[in-house]
């Protein structure tokens, strides 16, 4: 039942704009508990590096005095990967194309996350 409505979840934020392309949430040490991805991306490789860099983010943060981690944001050549707190004990991650409208896809990103952290 749960994981029914994390997929749910996935799915909407995946379909809230084309330039999201894979979504994901996971425990705070990389556990998959849902996931909306292209064929041939690895879940357990997405869990691992999601898992890691939330927390050198998190620590980092800290360490720098910048307070509590809000959201780790990646840019390579291909698109952007966005990780964030979603409760306590989980992870979203969201994979999003180079020419991707931020904002919005920040938006509903928080969004997502909210209701993840409400149905964990």
């Amino acid at each position: 039942m749960r994981s029914e409505m994390l997929n749910s979840i996935l799915s909407d934020l995946n379909g809230s704009t084309a330039d999201i392309e894979a979504s994901a949430v996971l425990s705070t040490d990389g556990l998959m508990m849902a996931a909306v991805l292209p064929a041939g991306m690895d879940e357990d490789r997405v869990g691992a590096m999601s898992a890691a860099m939330l927390s050198l983010g998190d620590r980092t943060a800290e360490e720098l005095g910048r307070g509590a981690l809000e959201q780790v944001l990646i840019k390579g050549d291909n698109g952007y990967i966005l990780m964030t707190h979603a409760g306590h004990e989980a992870v979203l991650t969201v994979l999003a194309k180079s020419n991707a409208r931020l904002g919005l896809i920040f938006l509903d990103v928080k969004r997502a996350a909210e209701s993840t952290a409400k149905i964990l």
